[in-house]
């Protein structure tokens, strides 16, 4: 038999209160807790089951669907060629400056030829290609050699952008096709495009071809060394009857369905469909109506589920 010794004084008596009273409480908890709150796990499923999925419909409709490919890369002028002095000596002169019209063997610059006891004419430095002054590199008096760049000289009435295209997209590209080009320096500006130049070989470590597209640039709103982003148009499917890809589902086969609102509206149903272009956002659909309502997909929707559409 247990003896539970009596409490000596007011403190150990206080003690003992508390002690009891905790328990009580612990034991009060447990008790809700069984009955509210501890379910059984199968009548938790069966409740789910019961739930209505308040749900709303999307109809398939005719788009202009496009497969598109963004890339960027840096913008360089047809022609740049940067202008080194034929002799030694000391710049004596510029004659054009950065922006300046230049024509194929006019004068850029004026060079004095440095030899002791010996006096010549100025040398000239002359463009070797049309275009326009990019650069002047060296103000008058500095000294140079013919390893000295002087001047860059550019030609970007058409400018061109090269890109690497992933090897998975080179039979969706050739020479011709059109792109979109855009600068940040003018967000609300896009520029057309044409694929001029397609590598023959793939690179073996990025698994990539080399293209190069050119656009025309007579009004000189885009500048070599602009950074640019590039939309390219792989393949395109006029009005095609359409779905946003998060309604299509795939069946265990690999075939395709979508889930419709049953007759009175309160079930979902399962109804099998085919697929067609594809893009990021939309898939070509086939077997189902047009403005027939579709559900917008749901975690948890299934064939048979309960629904209310909104």
């Amino acid at each position: 038999m247990i003896k539970i010794r009596k409490p000596k004084n007011e403190q150990e008596r206080k003690i003992a209160n508390y002690i009891i009273g905790a328990v009580i409480v612990i034991v009060i908890l447990l008790l809700v807790w069984n009955l509210f709150f501890k379910k059984d796990p199968a009548k938790i499923l069966d409740q789910i089951n019961t739930d209505v999925f308040a749900v709303s419909i999307e109809k398939p409709q005719k788009r202009d669907l496009k497969h598109q490919l963004l890339t960027s890369g840096s913008l360089k002028a047809l022609e740049e060629a940067v202008i080194y002095p034929r002799v030694s000596g000391k710049l004596l002169r510029n004659v054009l400056r950065e922006g300046d019209k230049v024509k194929k063997g006019q004068t850029i610059s004026l060079i004095e030829r440095d030899e002791v006891g010996a006096k010549y004419e100025p040398v000239v430095v002359p463009s070797t290609i049309n275009g326009v002054i990019g650069r002047i590199y060296l103000d008058p008096g500095a000294n140079v050699i013919t390893s000295t760049p002087v001047a860059l000289v550019v030609n970007q009435e058409t400018i061109r952008i090269a890109v690497d295209i992933p090897e998975r997209y080179v039979g969706e590209i050739s020479k011709g096709q059109t792109a979109w080009l855009m600068v940040e320096a003018l967000p609300n500006q896009k520029f057309q495009a044409t694929l001029d130049l397609i590598s023959p070989v793939v690179d073996s470590l990025s698994r990539s071809v080399a293209v190069e597209f050119k656009a025309d640039n007579k009004d000189n709103k885009l500048m070599s060394g602009m950074f640019a982003k590039l939309d390219i148009s792989l393949a395109e499917q006029k009005q095609a009857l359409s779905l946003s890809k998060k309604n299509i589902l795939e069946n265990e086969d690999g075939s395709y369905y979508v889930l419709v609102p049953s007759a009175d509206k309160k079930t979902a149903v399962k109804k099998n469909i085919e697929v067609g272009f594809k893009n990021n956002d939309h898939w070509q659909v086939s077997g189902i109506a047009e403005n027939q309502p579709v559900l917008n997909f749901v975690f948890g929707l299934k064939e048979g589920s309960p629904i209310e559409v909104k």
